[in-house]
Formats: structure tokens, sequence, C-alpha cells
């Protein structure tokens, strides 16, 4: 009786043990999976935070670039105001946010910025807002071809052939086509080929010069 007795107390150990077996290897199993887990974990974040580098870095890379080719523009066509734009980056959440704030330079000195809208008017605006067109084009590698129709209307008419030279002027620096729809003869001056669009049943085109 006694041997049967141990046999039985041996057969339910050896299942124990069995199981103790089976459960520290499923317990390894486990921790190697949550290595692994954390592993990749790591990687992703790393990998994570070198794209947000990347792209604050395009951020700030394309802002420098909108700076500068609005200084530009301003500087050739207003060349009797000292205008700049400049560039105000913020981070905020983990988000970087760019404001272009437009600056002008007394001749005392003095130092005005704000939104060109709001403190230059329509003719300071409408060229950063073409210029702002250009950039995107240019970025984004779009098809090279820039539709104006009457968008230089607000432009104060002692600045507008200043503005048709520095379009002609992006234009064979960027191998940009340019099309200007106007009624303005002094824009139409400054451009290097140009159209009369004559209504009637049809639309017809009389080449003014090329």
């Amino acid at each position: 009786m006694e041997n049967v007795v141990f046999e039985s107390l041996r057969d339910d150990l050896n299942k124990v043990q069995t199981l103790r077996d089976a459960a520290v290897a499923h317990h390894s199993d486990i921790e190697s999976q949550v290595s692994l887990l954390e592993s990749s974990l790591e990687i992703s974040e790393r990998v994570g935070d070198l794209f947000r580098v990347l792209i604050d870095g395009e951020v700030v890379a394309n802002a420098k670039t909108v700076e500068d080719l609005l200084t530009e523009g301003l500087q050739a066509v207003f060349d009797d105001l000292d205008l700049s734009v400049k560039s105000e980056i913020d981070v905020q959440r983990g988000k970087v946010s760019v404001e272009l704030v437009t600056v002008q330079t007394e001749s005392d000195g003095s130092v005005t910025e704000g939104s060109s809208i709001d403190a230059y008017g329509g003719s300071v605006s409408t060229v950063e807002s073409v210029l702002l067109r250009v950039v995107v084009l240019t970025r984004r590698g779009l098809k090279p071809l820039l539709l104006l129709d009457e968008s230089l209307g607000a432009v104060a008419e002692h600045y507008v052939p200043r503005v048709g030279q520095f379009l002609a002027l992006l234009s064979d620096r960027l191998g940009l086509d340019i099309l200007a729809v106007s009624h303005n003869p002094v824009l139409i001056d400054t451009a290097k080929t140009a159209y009369r669009i004559h209504k009637g049943a049809e639309a017809t085109f009389k080449k003014l010069r090329v």
C-alpha cells in the first residue's frame, strides 16, 4: 500500500515539475518577447525623434528660403522702402509653427514689424502672395507655370514696372513660365511676349510683340 501511495506521489511530483518547467519556459518566452517589444519600441521612438528632427529642419530650411525670396522681391519692387521678411519659428507641444513677419526699417533706424496686410496694405501683401505661390511651385516640383489673373491690381501704379521686371527675372532664373492677364498697359510693357484678347463670337488673340 505504501508503495502505491509513494508511486502516486512521485507521479504527482513529476506532473508538478513538468508544469513548473513549462511555466518557466513560457515565462522565459514572454520575457524574451517583452524584451524584443521594448527594443522595437525604443527603436520606433528613436526613428520618430529622427523624423521630427528632419521635419523640423525642413520647415526651418523652407522658412529661410521663403525669407530670402520674399526679401529679395520686396527690395526689388519697393526700392524706396527698406523692407524685409523674417520668420518667427515657435514650437508648441512638439509641433513647429512658422509666422512670416514683414519688417520695415526707417531712415532714422526705427523698425516697424507686422503682417503685410495689417501693416503695409495691398501692394506689399499682393507681391508677397505672388512670391509665396512661386515658392510652393518650386518646392513641390509642380509644373513650372504661374497663372496670374488680374492678381496684381492692388499694386500701386508706380511700382508696377518693377513688379513686371522682377517677374521676368524670376521667370529666367527659375525656368518658370508666367502668364498674367491684365488691363494694365504698364505691366504689359514689361512682358517678353504679349497678346491682346478680342472678344466676339469667339475670343481671338492678337500678338503685340515677341
